[in-house]
């Protein structure tokens, strides 16, 4: 981007002096005070600009460092002296974000967004149920079972498992309808997927099964492929029904293209998803198995240094369905998520680096930025300190990423799981296995520290700090 150009294109489509009656920059925006309104649509289409905001004054997003070299460019051709404005910490968080993931929005990430769109509503009863399994059966160890046939306590207890249990028929449902299908026809698609005695296809003769499958030559296993089958059905039935809508006709399609869509989605479900889904479950778990037994510490160290980055980028949606998997109660894991704690130790190591960069920079705008981030991120929410403090100045990002990884190395050490999802940060002691919230926050004083003596030592660059958040 020529700063030169940008601010000019800027000062002539606002009516130049005439008009601007202060300029003034943040962060991100240039903030220019105009008499009269201008285009602006025009104004966006300029390079170099992310967005503009019509506010109290015209808010012109360029980001981080580029708007303190257009700033100065834009000074001198309006005449009037360039002010400095404060922006909150969640403002320029927001907006480094949404740069950052339009620089990567290529279709895998808009792909992986929506598969996220179809497990982020069922969170919330993912994560209950899961505390609901974990608890219990904590209890049913402590207790020796002694209130297993109380009825108060196999209710509660029955919630879970349901949870789990039909967890393929919510999936199919909202895979459906976030791929332009009828969520109701990807629900009885992924009600295959779960176990059921009374099903025909598991009907048996003498105690053998009755049915057997073409080319496998073998019998229906239900539960078979699991979630990945039923949101690759949920996908498949979405495309199945729109095709044929194109081809019935009109007075028929409310018969027949449910009905077609179901026949035709039920063969391929059985006879090349449920197997594809199998394959692919069983290669997920053999690589983490790979990563957490056989790499064992490396393993643990890899991932939390290496999470962060697929963060930045959104790619961190694809592990969604991972870990509902792992949450699972019936699953290889027994419901106990081994990954989660480890990826959790990346947020610990920019808890870490956000204290470095207070304590050591003297840049009153970004020690203002640190100290508003640095108690949401210890809660687990870490897109503040990422977008407008590591992340933006480039070396204290990767030296979180690295010191994270202390942390990575100790939850392996201590064979850390959690019972749920959907936290993080101090908030992961809600979900961890119950007994081991000490050796947590150890793992995550770990992260802290590695991410705080990486960053203090090699991650404060002055001239890059002066760079992109102006001098003082």
């Amino acid at each position: 981007m020529d700063a030169k150009k940008t601010a000019q294109e800027i000062y002539d489509i606002l009516g130049g002096k005439e008009n601007i009656v202060s300029n003034a920059v943040c962060i991100t925006r240039l903030r220019v005070k105009i008499r009269n309104e201008v285009d602006l649509e025009k104004l966006k289409k300029v390079d170099g600009i992310l967005n503009v905001v019509n506010a109290e004054t015209l808010q012109i997003v360029l980001g981080p460092g580029k708007v303190n070299t257009v700033g100065d460019e834009f000074s001198k051709l309006s005449g009037i002296a360039l002010g400095f404005s404060d922006s909150n910490v969640k403002d320029v968080a927001n907006e480094n974000k949404k740069a950052n993931r339009q620089k990567h929005n290529g279709p895998v990430q808009q792909f992986l967004q929506k598969i996220a769109n179809v497990f982020v509503p069922l969170l919330p009863g993912i994560i209950a149920a899961g505390l609901i399994m974990g608890l219990t059966n904590v209890t049913n160890v402590a207790t020796k079972n002694a209130y297993s046939t109380v009825w108060w306590f196999a209710a509660i207890r029955s919630i879970g498992f349901v949870m789990f249990g039909y967890l393929a028929i919510y999936v199919g449902m909202n895979a459906a309808k976030e791929f332009g299908g009828t969520a109701v026809l990807g629900g009885i698609i992924g009600s295959i997927f779960i176990v059921n005695p009374t099903l025909p296809l598991l009907l048996k003769v003498e105690e053998k099964s009755a049915v057997i499958l073409p080319f496998t030559k073998e019998s229906f296993t239900p539960g078979m492929g699991g979630l990945l089958a039923a949101l690759f059905m949920g996908m498949i039935v979405a495309f199945l029904e729109k095709q044929i809508r194109k081809i019935i006709p009109t007075i028929f399609d409310t018969f027949f293209t449910p009905l077609l869509t179901l026949i035709i989605g039920i063969f391929i479900a059985l006879l090349v998803i449920q197997p594809l889904g199998s394959f692919i479950t069983e290669f997920i778990y053999a690589i983490l198995d790979f990563t957490y037994n056989k790499l064992g510490i490396l393993g643990g160290y890899l991932l939390a240094a290496g999470f962060l980055p697929l963060v930045s980028v959104g790619l961190h949606q694809a592990l969604t369905p991972i870990h509902v998997m792992l949450n699972n109660p019936e699953g290889p894991t027994k419901g106990i998520n081994y990954l989660l704690p480890i990826l959790m130790m990346a947020g610990g190591g920019q808890v870490g680096a956000g204290i470095a960069i207070y304590i050591k920079t003297k840049n009153q705008r970004l020690k203002n930025m640190a100290r508003d981030s640095i108690p949401v991120g210890i809660l687990g929410i870490g897109e503040p300190l990422m977008y407008a403090v590591t992340l933006p100045l480039g070396k204290p990002f990767v030296t979180a990423c690295l010191g994270s990884g202390i942390g990575g190395i100790l939850a392996v050490l201590f064979h850390l799981g959690t019972i749920s999802q959907g936290v993080s940060g101090l908030f992961g002691l809600l979900i961890v296995v119950p007994g081991t919230w000490i050796y947590f926050m150890i793992a995550m004083l770990g992260a802290y520290a590695g991410g705080f003596v990486l960053t203090y030592l090699f991650g404060i660059d002055d001239e890059k700090i002066e760079e992109m958040y102006g001098e003082q």
